[in-house]
């Protein structure tokens, strides 16, 4: 079959840094064809130069057989290539419709916006392809990140693609709709297109893709069909070696002591009488269907939003009404929040600003800083943490999506809270990473911690976590160990209705 799309030596540098070196890629139309490896192994620079947004320093790709350089964004997309980025290019202040048709509305003879036009366009797109329930006229701001990310999506396919990249597409999405988006790639691809997929979930890898090409320390190290490879072989070729396991052997450490205590747990009428216990040395799942109170309890139980009910931390009452009052002494609770490029991280700061920020006042007298005992705790959280970073002065947003989460993670490490609330803490990070987070969650609980840990991916869910308790439309349907914490009995317990064990 002839290939649609081929990329052959292209090298990229940024200073001294190698992104890409001898990286080759080869796809067919009417394929879904995954793109794996490491974060920093070149996959974000190599969609880049496809999507116009970087220029290669050396190498020829090509396009239906002709040469394909674009120069910038509009024309990779005059040439069929449309980009779905993991960080969403989003205007958070404009409605559905004006960002999927952003700059390419529909005008009037005097060059005023067609807005029923617009309307009519988008709900026919959404039709077409099945889209979740999302009203064009909702502001941006209004929805979910999932729901952003859908959006993102629908723009990408409002311009009719030959070629869609999906860059970590699912990380936000709840269940249903990765059935939805894998549904779509699916669909696409045996229509014609070619879909280019980039995810560190090799389930969903399995699951849609013909082929996988795999980089490692920017050039191509691995090209096959999928059916012919194995999951043990596809993270060696990644990592560069082999890898023990990817979850850690799941011992119970708990000790039985209520560390968090929810009763009648609620916030507005989005969740609703949640009774929940958990305990000192327990790694506690939370799951369900996107939107069914999950963000809402995590976001509470962290002093965002008017909650009402009865907290009780280390079996006594807590009153949580911001931040700075979940955060308090060893008695805290810290969060590794949803969205962690704008709510987890100050991008431009350093790597040691962002993990002393909310420590300060440990070393700091009479408004003065001590560097040498701030540098000290930096230094050894970066090591426990391994943390990669030039220097602790380099910007955090210079440091790949897994290193970035080791810096949020080290941030509410130092905070001494011990209880830990993970809201997706592997989204759209790399397989050696999500291995090496997975530990220390499991070490943490050994030491007494007391974790609650939402994914939305639900392997991890049955691997990782003691007990899984299921969301259903705001309310606890079942808690599930042992045994009975399945992928398949979660899905079952999150969309039919049960009664919570």
């Amino acid at each position: 079959m002839t290939e649609l799309l081929t990329a052959a030596a292209i090298h990229k540098r940024y200073g001294g840094i190698t992104a890409l070196s001898r990286a080759d890629f080869s796809a067919r139309a009417g394929e879904v064809h995954a793109l794996l490896g490491e974060n920093g192994a070149g996959k974000s620079t190599f969609i880049q130069i496809l999507a116009g947004a970087v220029r290669p320093d050396g190498g020829a790709v090509t396009l239906g057989g002709i040469p394909y350089r674009p120069r910038n964004p509009q024309e990779a997309q005059q040439s069929g290539i449309s980009p779905v980025f993991q960080e969403l290019s989003l205007v958070p202040d404009l409605t559905v419709e004006e960002n999927i048709w952003f700059r390419r509305e529909p005008l009037s003879a005097v060059r005023t916006v067609r807005a029923r036009a617009m309307r009519e366009a988008t709900l026919a797109l959404f039709a077409r392809h099945h889209f979740p329930a999302i009203r064009p006229d909702q502001e941006l701001r209004r929805l979910t990140l999932a729901e952003r990310q859908v959006i993102e999506i629908a723009k990408a396919l409002s311009r009719d693609p030959k070629v869609l990249i999906l860059d970590e597409a699912t990380s936000a999405l709840g269940p249903q709709e990765t059935e939805w988006l894998l549904g779509l790639a699916r669909g696409l691809a045996d229509a014609g297109s070619l879909v280019i997929y980039i995810s560190h979930r090799l389930g969903e890898v399995r699951q849609i893709a013909d082929r996988i090409t795999v980089f490692r320390n920017g050039a191509t190290v691995a090209a096959y069909e999928t059916k012919s490879v194995d999951d043990e072989t596809i993270i060696a070729d990644m990592l560069g070696r082999r890898m023990d396991r990817l979850y850690p052997e799941l011992k119970a450490t708990s000790t039985g002591k209520v560390a968090l205590g929810l009763r009648d747990f609620g916030v507005d009428h989005r969740l609703s009488d949640i009774d929940l216990d958990l305990r000192e040395g327990e790694v506690l799942g939370v799951a369900g269907m996107q939107g069914h109170g999950q963000r809402e309890l995590f976001q509470a139980l962290f002093g965002i939003g008017s909650a009402r009910g009865r907290v009780e931390v280390w079996g006594k009452p807590k009153t949580i009404r911001g931040p700075r009052q979940a955060l308090t002494g060893r008695d805290g609770l810290a969060l590794v929040p949803e969205d962690r490029r704008n709510h987890g991280l100050l991008l431009s700061k350093s790597v040691r600003e962002n993990l002393t920020l909310s420590v300060i006042q440990r070393f700091t007298r009479f408004g003065i800083t001590d560097p040498k005992r701030e540098g000290a705790l930096v230094d050894e959280m970066i090591a426990t943490l391994k943390i990669k970073a030039g220097t602790p002065e380099q910007p955090a947003g210079t440091l790949s999506g897994g290193n970035q989460q080791k810096v949020i993670f080290g941030k509410m490490l130092l905070t001494e809270a011990r209880i830990l609330l993970l809201y997706d803490p592997t989204r759209g990070i790399d397989v050696g990473t999500k291995g090496e987070i997975f530990q220390l969650m499991r070490d943490l609980a050994a030491k007494g911690y007391a974790i609650l840990f939402y994914s939305s991916d639900l392997a991890e869910l049955v691997h990782v976590a003691d007990r899984v308790a299921v969301l259903r439309n705001g309310r606890l349907a079942a808690m599930l160990e042992g045994e009975a914490n399945t992928e398949h009995q979660i899905l079952r317990a999150a969309m039919i209705e049960t009664r919570a064990a």
